[in-house]
């Protein structure tokens, strides 16, 4: 089966300051040992980057930049994108049915937007899903704590289907390439 790993939104905004998401150091560990097992199978990595005008996501400012210690590669493909749905523009929509890719597997930040509305997008276009349990984070959203955001949705993701794709959710260790 042929997969690519989405790394979504692992941006310097979002791994340091006010907007510093729950653990982010072991997260990003573990995207990284994730991305380097990846590419060691020629499995795609997409990094992903979201941007916003008049924030700290503004495209070129610091905090849009890639997380210092997330660890990439000059053949990582790179997407960018305005709306929490990484599929919403054409740019990553327009590069993975070229690829013919069956299964995506995807982490990053934050869990209960970006990774919440990229997961549900792509089952919804028919593919496989493998959500990186212990690998995507966000932060406290003043009714329940990041733990709790992370936990509620590995357990309300893990094994939905559809007539096309199913979405799994397991932890970066029980991933095979």
């Amino acid at each position: 089966m042929s997969s690519a790993l989405l790394i979504i939104d692992v941006q310097q905004a979002l791994c340091s300051g006010q907007y510093q998401c729950f653990d982010i150091h072991r997260v990003i560990d573990t995207i990284n040992q994730l991305s380097t097992r990846a590419r060691n199978c020629r499995v795609p990595v997409v990094l992903i980057q979201h941007e916003e005008k008049d924030s700290p996501l503004a495209h070129g400012a610091e905090g849009w930049q890639l997380a210092e210690g997330l660890l990439t590669e000059a053949q990582d493909l790179r997407v960018r994108k305005t709306a929490p749905d990484s599929f919403y523009q054409p740019d990553l929509g327009n590069l993975l049915p070229g690829e013919d890719f069956e299964r995506l597997i995807i982490c990053g930040l934050q869990t209960d937007y970006c990774v919440n509305a990229t997961v549900r997008k792509a089952h919804h276009l028919g593919y496989d899903v493998v959500l990186v349990a212990d690998a995507h984070s966000t932060v406290d959203n003043g009714n329940m704590s990041a733990e709790d955001i992370i936990a509620e949705h590995n357990k309300d993701l893990a094994h939905l289907t559809g007539a096309t794709g199913r979405i799994d959710v397991k932890p970066a260790a029980d991933i095979v390439f």
